[in-house]
């Protein structure tokens, strides 16, 4: 009788890490598409119609969207205690980002001037949808911080550009895009993470 010696194998990397990794690589060239598709026209009364009206408009945030619920997706073999919280954020901010989206371009498609400024102040900046939002924000900061104290030095990019996901909106177009930039490249060291956990 003889004995036969199994010869250790590498640990093949698992289908779903191999989905969740591709998920939040396309995360982050979504967000990188969010800020550069954006018509800023909406900076002025005069050019909110246009920027609201356009399709990029609509491109630009729904982007947004699908970023962040592959984000949440994807961190999960990183931190569950991270993809708990980043869900509870992204139920927070994810009608905001419907509003922007859609009522904010059917406005654009109908109105004009100072009656669709002050429509879009009314659909912006009400105290229940900034404080909701807000939170959510806060939520999302605080799950990327959790993935990146767990040991995850590679996840540093995403909790930074993450954290100042709410400042970025107080800063011109070009420091918004490359705030975009930081967090694409913070989702795609994610997917490198996922990867080596498999």
């Amino acid at each position: 009788m003889s004995a036969t010696l199994a010869v250790p194998t590498a640990r093949p990397t698992s289908t779903r890490s191999t989905v969740r990794g591709v998920g939040l690589v396309a995360a982050g060239a979504l967000f990188v598409a969010y800020p550069a598709l954006r018509p800023w026209g909406d900076a002025t009364v005069d050019g909110m119609a246009g920027a609201f009206a356009s399709p990029a408009w609509l491109a630009a945030h729904l982007a947004a969207v699908a970023g962040f619920v592959l984000v949440g997706l994807g961190i999960r073999p990183l931190s569950r205690a991270a993809a708990a919280v980043w869900w509870f954020g992204a139920g927070l901010v994810l009608p905001y980002y419907g509003a922007e989206a859609f009522a904010l371009h059917a406005l654009g498609l109908r109105s004009s001037g100072e009656a669709l400024a002050a429509a879009a102040d009314a659909v912006r900046n009400g105290p229940v949808q900034l404080t909701v939002f807000g939170a959510g924000l806060l939520l999302f900061a605080v799950a990327a911080v959790l993935v990146a104290v767990r040991g995850r030095a590679v996840a540093l990019p995403f909790a930074l550009a993450m954290v100042l996901f709410l400042p970025q909106f107080f800063l011109p177009p070009a420091l918004r895009i490359a705030h975009g930039v930081l967090l694409g490249v913070g989702c795609v060291l994610l997917a490198v993470a996922v990867r080596r956990k498999a």
